[in-house]
């Protein structure tokens, strides 16, 4: 896809906010689902797809605060889905094929990002298993519903602190946060650039930083000390608002300029380019033979592949 990586002249920027690459865009008749449309930039993209007519479908591990969050937005409604537990996952897409609506958009943006080491029942590393690998199983039992659908993976820029750690992917061998949360967002783009090859078109994006409640696990002064905000908690003026943040991936999901392409990572709504260091995409989130490499350790540890 590298091919690919480079900027089409979209437009938008940094500042775009998620109404603003949604004007003139009809999604009356549509179905999305947004994981983590309840909160952050999930919920602003929630909000821009209801507003622009979409359905929007909000899978929540808290269904109770997702209500609250989304209460009054027409348009939404709630289903309860944790993505560290693959019985629920399987759960939720069930009760979707026998809803039996298609998926015309397919947000996968709720995530934890670097908190303390925690393992699933099965002993996988949580960041891994959320991040990624519930987000692998659930397209694949979604797959009946998604045809002609855009598939979003939201990334992050932390991909670049770690290519998937093939000799220990669950840190059994010892545990650094940071390093868990750039392998499983380096998973993130592998996955869109495999589901794209696989046939159905897929995007994955950083969509900026924005101080939200993803940072729940990263102490204050830990925030301070990396730049992200001052004593008085305000964040630099590089930090988009969340409406700024929701951007990228309402623009991938939804825009006509992208119809030509796929599997491609975008930032600032618009096509990264391929880049060692920076801004950009790194090379080993894009390489097709990691990205197969992948897929097939992922089928290997949930037992579903749709398309085996």
């Amino acid at each position: 896809m590298s091919e690919q990586q480079h900027p089409i002249g979209s437009g938008f920027g940094a500042r775009s906010t998620a109404s603003e690459v949604l004007a003139g865009i009809d999604l009356t008749g549509t179905t999305a689902v947004v994981t983590g449309g309840y909160s952050g930039i999930g919920l602003e993209t929630t909000r821009a797809l209801a507003n622009a007519g979409a359905s929007v479908i909000v899978p929540a591990r808290r269904p109770e605060t997702a209500a609250a969050n989304l209460d009054g937005l027409k348009g939404t409604e709630v289903d309860e889905l944790d993505l560290a537990d693959l019985d629920s996952v399987r759960a939720f897409a069930e009760r979707r094929l026998a809803d039996g609506r298609h998926i015309d958009l397919l947000i996968n943006g709720a995530g934890v990002m670097a908190c303390p080491e925690t393992r699933t029942p099965g002993g996988w590393e949580l960041q891994f298993a959320t991040n990624h690998l519930g987000h692998y199983a659930l397209v694949n039992r979604l797959l009946p519903l998604l045809d002609g659908a855009r598939v979003v993976s939201v990334s992050s820029g932390g991909h670049g602190l770690s290519a998937i750690r093939w000799d220990d992917p669950h840190f059994e061998g010892g545990y650094d946060r940071w390093l868990a949360y750039g392998q499983s967002k380096t998973a993130n783009v592998l996955f869109a650039v495999e589901l794209d090859r696989l046939g159905v078109k897929a995007f994955a994006l950083h969509p900026g930083a924005i101080l939200t409640p993803l940072q729940r696990h990263i102490p204050v002064e830990e925030q301070r000390e990396m730049g992200w905000m001052d004593a008085e908690g305000n964040p630099p003026e590089y930090f988009k608002n969340t409406e700024q943040g929701a951007a990228t991936q309402t623009w991938a999901a939804t825009s006509p300029q992208l119809d030509a392409l796929g599997g491609v990572y975008l930032e600032d709504c618009e096509v990264a380019e391929v880049s060692a260091e920076g801004a950009g995409v790194r090379p080993h989130a894009i390489d097709p033979d990691e990205a197969r490499r992948l897929w097939a350790y992922s089928a290997g540890l949930t037992g579903v592949n749709a398309f085996a």
